[in-house]
């Protein structure tokens, strides 16, 4: 897998939401990464770009404030992530690392 590390490839990947961009980055460069890229199945492709395109739904961003149940919204998205990162890692087999990289803007927002 291309990306921008020293050797220019990697096997150590993360799934990780992120507005406006592919939920597949690498884990050691932080590398955003081309969907399109990833030996995955186009089914897999389609789930997680439906994932991602779910990012934020929790914040409001015209008024930069967490809507009603924002956490419970974000907590489903972290779960939906997690079982897509797993989908990930069996369709990968052993041929690279995957770690899921749960969102915790939510909770800062709740914070605030």
């Amino acid at each position: 897998m291309n990306c921008c590390c020293d050797s220019g490839k990697t096997n150590d990947l993360k799934i990780e939401g992120d507005v406006g961009a592919d939920p597949i980055w690498c884990n050691r460069c932080g590398c955003n990464l081309n969907i399109e890229d990833i030996p995955i199945s186009a089914r897999l492709v389609e789930e997680l770009s439906y994932w991602k395109a779910k990012y934020g739904e929790w914040i409001d961003w015209d008024l930069d404030k967490l809507v009603p149940n924002g956490v419970e919204l974000e907590e489903r998205f972290n779960q939906r992530g997690l079982a897509l990162a797993e989908k990930v890692k069996q369709e990968l087999d052993s041929k690279y690392k995957i770690r899921y990289v749960a969102s915790t803007s939510a909770r800062t927002y709740d914070q605030s």
